[in-house]
């Protein structure tokens, strides 16, 4: 017998019943997302090397171990992408970043990194997210940050917490660097290995690290909050502001930093304390990365944005996955060979009307075919035999009441809509 194949390690199949909870994730976001005027942008999964290099930086673990890439029959080094904004940029740029002074884009797809797997992080992930390119006013970040939160609110995410935060400018940041390094040299021993280097290359980083050792290294660190300058300062405590008047819950966390080199001044995370999300707590998060574009080669164009992660939104949200799966409007019971294939041409007029409807193709007893419409959930059972054939006819039943009386065959059509809308529910 041939051996069996297997799923790579750390992709897995999203199945029914399961595949029903994200497809409720996934439409629930889009709708607000494109009630907030994002439209969707597709990018390929592979893009040149070169792109996440510039974009996350060369000392971030993601470019530094966590990458899928090689070497395509062209001989040019590409990577499966490990995030979505560089390639939203990216396309952005191609596309010609001056024929709209705004630009609003979402974006729903797989991201891979080479990471160690667990529950709730996995090396094929799947991300919504959404991209503002081209105005750098605090309304924009008030904005995203609460149409974030009212994701987060309308898929039912359990007890979430929403942390805010800024790196400042440039000019801040390189305040914040110098005192960051001061505290973190002499604490360099203390550090994980990959830690104690990039004191120098990369500081920040270390804040960001999830390493105990790190975590314990780091109390009492220097805050971004404390080097801001005015202007950063007043664009921070106006995004306070206007959530506040939005009546979006937060707390200013003066630790937060974001894993990814091209965020400047507002940084958010929003996470859950629900059962069964376990360590990797994080649902969403974003912020605005306003020199990304200009380091990309386009002009200097403010931007934010934010990721969701749809294998910790789904591990958040309350209820068995069976719970998502919608129920099919109708399911025909087809008695004798005759009535097999009008329950055929049935299904199709009805689905064909815009009806969900299902028939056991294998045949069977009628109790046979009515449990499989029972584990459907179906809302109406139509039986059709012979006798009701020869009157052009079915009966009709509503699963929710009981209810049963025969329906001539030109009216099914319409009587299953009356009884999903009123008798049935």
């Amino acid at each position: 017998m041939p051996e069996r194949p297997v799923g790579v390690k750390g992709m897995r199949d999203v199945l029914p019943p399961e595949s029903a909870k994200w497809q409720f994730i996934e439409q629930t976001a889009r709708r607000i997302l494109e009630c907030h005027g994002y439209r969707e942008a597709r990018t390929p999964i592979l893009e040149y090397t070169p792109l996440f290099a510039r974009s996350i930086g060369e000392a971030t673990d993601i470019v530094e171990k966590e990458m899928y890439t090689f070497a395509d029959r062209d001989g040019r080094s590409v990577t499966m992408r490990p995030e979505g904004t560089a390639s939203v940029v990216r396309a952005y740029l191609e596309r010609g970043a001056s024929q709209d002074p705004i630009t609003k884009w979402h974006y729903l797809g797989p991201m891979f990194r080479h990471e160690r797997p667990q529950r709730g992080r996995l090396r094929q992930f799947h991300q919504i997210g959404a991209e503002a390119l081209g105005v750098d006013a605090p309304t924009i970040d008030a904005e995203l940050v609460a149409m974030c939160w009212r994701i987060v609110e309308r898929i039912g995410v359990g007890a979430p917490a929403l942390r805010l935060s800024s790196l400042g400018c440039a000019t801040c940041r390189g305040a914040f660097r110098a005192a960051l390094v001061a505290f973190l040299a002499p604490r360099a021993p203390l550090l994980c290995e990959d830690c104690g280097r990039r004191i120098e290359q990369n500081p920040l980083r270390v804040l960001d690290c999830k390493k105990p050792e790190c975590a314990a290294a780091r109390e009492g660190a220097p805050s971004t909050l404390d080097v801001l300058c005015d202007a950063c300062r007043g664009h921070f405590e106006t995004l306070c502001g206007d959530l506040d008047a939005l009546g979006v819950p937060y707390a200013v966390d003066r630790a937060l930093v974001r894993g990814l080199d091209y965020y400047t001044r507002t940084t958010f995370e929003i996470t859950s304390a629900a059962d069964g999300v376990g360590a990797q707590n994080a649902i969403l998060g974003g912020g605005r990365y306003d020199r990304l574009v200009e380091e990309l080669g386009g002009p200097a164009v403010p931007a934010i944005g934010f990721a969701m992660g749809v294998e910790r939104a789904a591990l958040a949200i309350p209820g068995d996955d069976a719970t998502y799966v919608d129920p099919i409007d109708a399911f025909v019971v087809a008695i004798g060979e005759g009535a097999r294939r009008w329950s055929l041409a049935a299904a199709d007029r009805l689905r064909r009307g815009g009806l969900a409807v299902e028939l056991d193709h294998r045949g069977g007893s009628v109790k046979s075919q009515m449990r499989r419409a029972d584990k459907l959930g179906a809302r109406i059972v139509i039986v059709a035999g012979d006798d009701e054939l020869a009157r052009q006819a079915a009966k009709l039943k509503v699963m929710s009441t009981g209810e049963q009386r025969e329906v001539a065959e030109g009216e099914l059509l319409s009587a299953i809509r009356h009884a999903l809308g009123h008798g049935g529910g």
